[in-house]
């Protein structure tokens, strides 16, 4: 048993589509995306928000388009987010009625740079295929991916129902949460046949099956991966709000990124009232970065505080310096090359402290409750100096500074 759980299963091999200049799957890294809260046909707040996305991470953001206005605003969204120098994909969320707005605003069908069709409300009826068919001959012809993406609280019911009968003349061998959860993998599956019959390439598919459900979401990605080759959008939907939703989320994706499951991911958490939407941008970031699969910006280690660290002087100095680190990194991205994989260590007492920072680039152990009032400082594994005074925590700021400023920048590029 040895080393079995201590690195991820190996990527499953998915078909890479190229969205908008992003590869999302054919084993390239896996894609931070996220999606608006606003009205798109209000341009301002839109692109305000689209920004705020792409700046904190999000490298393709989707968009709602349901009616005529939202439609004929997305290009002028594009426009002023190119004029922003912000190029980032643009995905169109149709439902209903998507097939009508392509074909009257070419325009926006040309802007986005894929289009998201859920199978379970794109028609009904002798419709359904029909219109399910005018979106995707739109995609072939402004040379657009689709995702086609299912949700279990909009499944097609005509699928569902004859499962269920299907299964009842079986006399009942599988349960309703297992025939849905077949519904769903089978109504991924069948749209995405359906779409290349039409001529939609395999390259121009990505799949996504989301449900509320920690196991069921496991479960449906699971068998999904196994019946299909496309390359897949992880998500829980209606994950909920605050540290539920990250946590319902983080384990449920977290099981099938370790199996090598996944090329994209979404965490869709309900905003707090007047909360930041850029939250789910940061908690995707941190879940990719801390199973190993990315790195976006540099670790701060810490410890979680003991009887033996009645100062918070260790806690305020790592929130202080990883909301710096991620302040900054927008701009350090470009300016330091492989900031991002800084490891920084804040710890609050000698028991841990000073191994915990020989382990990181940079690290600091604080004096604990009846500790000598001094903090030794490691740079490389190396005791680099001791810090006393009220200053300790401005003057290692200023340390972890000057540690980029020479690994990372012009030292590093005098020191060649």
């Amino acid at each position: 048993m040895t080393g079995y759980f201590s690195s991820p299963f190996p990527r499953r091999t998915s078909v890479g589509v190229d969205v908008g200049g992003v590869v999302v799957g054919g084993g390239a890294p896996i894609v931070v995306q996220s999606m608006t809260n606003t009205d798109t046909a209000d341009i301002d707040r839109t692109v305000a928000q689209v920004a705020a996305l792409h700046r904190a991470g999000s490298e393709i953001v989707r968009i709602t388009v349901d009616r005529d206005e939202s439609a004929a605003a997305v290009p002028r969204i594009h426009e002023r987010l190119q004029r922003l120098g912000i190029d980032v994909p643009m995905v169109g969320d149709f439902h209903y009625i998507g097939h009508k707005l392509l074909a009257d605003h070419p325009a926006c069908a040309e802007a986005l740079a894929k289009y998201r069709i859920n199978p379970g409300n794109v028609g009904f009826k002798d419709k359904k295929d029909r219109q399910f068919g005018a979106i995707v001959e739109m995609a072939i012809r402004h040379d657009k991916p689709v995702r086609i993406g299912v949700n279990w609280g909009s499944l097609d019911q005509e699928l569902l129902t004859r499962l269920m009968d299907d299964n009842q003349a079986k006399g009942f061998p599988l349960t309703a949460q297992e025939v849905t959860r077949e519904a769903i993998v089978q109504s991924a599956i069948l749209s995405a046949e359906l779409a290349e019959e039409i001529g939609l390439g395999r390259e121009k598919i990505i799949l996504s099956a989301k449900v509320s459900g920690v196991q069921d979401l496991i479960a449906v990605y699971t068998e999904l991966a196994t019946r299909s080759n496309h390359a897949l959008h992880l998500g829980l939907t209606e994950a909920g709000m605050g540290s539920k939703g990250i946590v319902a989320s983080s384990a449920a994706m977290g099981i099938l990124l370790q199996q090598g499951i996944g090329d994209t991911i979404r965490i869709s958490l309900t905003p707090e009232p007047n909360g930041d939407r850029t939250r789910e941008v940061q908690v995707s970031q941190e879940l990719l970065q801390t199973m190993g699969f990315r790195q976006f910006v540099p670790i701060v280690a810490a410890c979680p505080g003991c009887g033996r660290t009645t100062s918070t002087v260790f806690q305020e100095l790592a929130q202080n310096i990883q909301a710096d680190l991620r302040k900054n990194m927008p701009v350090w991205r470009e300016k330091y090359p492989g900031v991002e994989n800084l490891k920084v260590a804040v710890m609050g007492c000698i028991v841990n402290g000073p191994g915990e920072s020989k382990h990181a680039d940079i690290g600091i152990s604080l004096p604990g409750t009846g500790e000598t009032p001094t903090a030794p400082v490691f740079v490389d594994g190396k005791k680099a100096a001791t810090l006393r005074g009220p200053s300790i925590a401005a003057d290692f700021e200023k340390m972890v500074a000057d540690y980029i400023e020479q690994r990372f920048g012009r030292g590093k590029a005098a020191a060649e």
